[in-house]
């Protein structure tokens, strides 16, 4: 039997994820009947929101191996970039200035690192190879005795590609260096255990593992390594003084289940959406056979597929597909005429970045809707060469 399809199609999971009503469900009660401060320590109303506070660090803890003291919840990833990159550079002056990253890090950790140059910090940025994959030995090569911290982010939000953190995180250590890492797109989705990594800070948000918006978190390790943070706010000092502020009780307790479910149905739905990327692959490669797949395949996300055609103005292919939500770069540089500068930095021309599509597949995505898009993007792409008149 034929599955109605519901349009528009949503392919821009990256971008973000509808709340799980499993979530939005441990939520409601939150916003009215416990409505309590988790700060008051004087009354009902506020033990039982600081007992669901913490109920949902343990949650969040446990899905990247953490311990609960380890998680400082904040309202999302740009804080906790924020609050990594910016809290490590100011309460270690005293020991160095030279802080590592790469080109195709997110605004938010390339923004926060170029705030820190205009305060007289050191910033390296090193490019990655036409994988999207960083060069270990350039990595190496880069960290000086005045290094304290290299940053680099998990999972890309654009090409999907993985970077060898556990590697990263082994030539940080070998000079005492600290290791942050923009682990957003891979929680819930691959394998993250900090229990293992050797990662001392990993900013994570709920709204992408389908969660609500306006609530992350920040793990900061204890115990093994000297890690000082200085705070981005001064206040009430909550979150033991890293992240002053009335915690968002609701969207933190949403936060907590949506980790508990991503958890738990990681190692089924992550292998599912594999299978319907490289469905969306196979169609698309079917019907149109010079299109590029941008940064390694075998090194990615498994609902992340970036791809390029050669030819196709990408403003018009977007146009073309207006009952298709997807992307031509990341959210939150949407709007921009500039060309992708994650795919700019992998050595791309800017009029095939221009013409380049993320397809963010995700829990709700179902094979009819990856077959009606190949057919759909195959169909506008032939139409718009056809009409081109530099082809022909």
């Amino acid at each position: 039997m034929a599955v109605a399809l519901k349009f528009p199609i949503y392919l821009d999971y990256h971008a973000s994820t509808p709340v799980d009503p499993r979530a939005l469900e441990a939520m409601l009660p939150y916003f009215s009947e416990h409505f309590g401060n988790a700060a008051s320590k004087t009354h009902p109303f506020g033990w039982k929101a600081d007992d669901a506070v913490e109920a949902a660090r343990r949650q969040v803890a446990a899905l990247i191996g953490a311990n609960a003291k380890e998680i400082v919840f904040t309202s999302g990833a740009t804080e906790s970039n924020n609050l990594a990159l910016k809290g490590v550079a100011h309460a270690s002056r005293s020991r160095g200035n030279h802080i590592v990253t790469l080109t195709t890090e997110h605004k938010a950790v390339l923004d926060s690192c170029h705030h820190l140059e205009d305060e007289g910090f050191a910033v390296t940025y090193l490019g990655v190879g036409r994988d999207g994959l960083v060069d270990l030995d350039a990595l190496r090569e880069a960290i000086t005795d005045r290094t304290i911290l290299v940053s680099v982010m998990t999972a890309n939000n654009e090409i999907g590609v993985l970077q060898p953190i556990a590697a990263i995180g082994a030539i940080a250590r070998e000079r005492g260096v600290l290791v942050h890492t923009d682990a957003v797109q891979a929680i819930g989705k691959v394998p993250f255990d900090v229990s293992q990594l050797p990662v001392d800070l990993a900013s994570m948000t709920a709204h992408k593992t389908y969660g609500p918006k306006g609530v992350g978190a920040l793990y900061v390790r204890r115990g093994d390594v000297k890690l000082e943070l200085e705070p981005l706010l001064d206040g009430g000092g909550h979150e033991r003084g890293l992240r002053s502020g009335t915690l968002n009780v609701p969207g933190i307790v949403g936060f907590g289940k949506a980790a508990e479910i991503a958890k738990a149905e990681m190692a089924t739905e992550s292998p599912r959406l594999a299978a319907l990327r490289d469905r969306l692959l196979g169609a698309l490669r079917a019907e149109v056979p010079d299109l590029h797949v941008n940064g390694s395949l075998d090194a990615r996300l498994p609902h992340n597929l970036n791809v390029s055609f050669p030819g196709v103005p990408g403003e018009s292919l977007l146009l073309g597909i207006d009952d298709i939500c997807v992307s031509a770069g990341s959210a939150c540089s949407s709007g921009s005429e500039e060309p992708p500068y994650v795919l700019t930095a992998l050595g791309m021309d800017a009029d095939l970045a221009r013409a380049s599509i993320r397809f963010g597949l995700g829990r709700y995505t179902t094979e009819e809707e990856i077959d009606y898009t190949a057919g759909k993007v195959a169909a506008v792409v032939q139409q718009l060469r056809q009409a081109s008149p530099t082809r022909g």
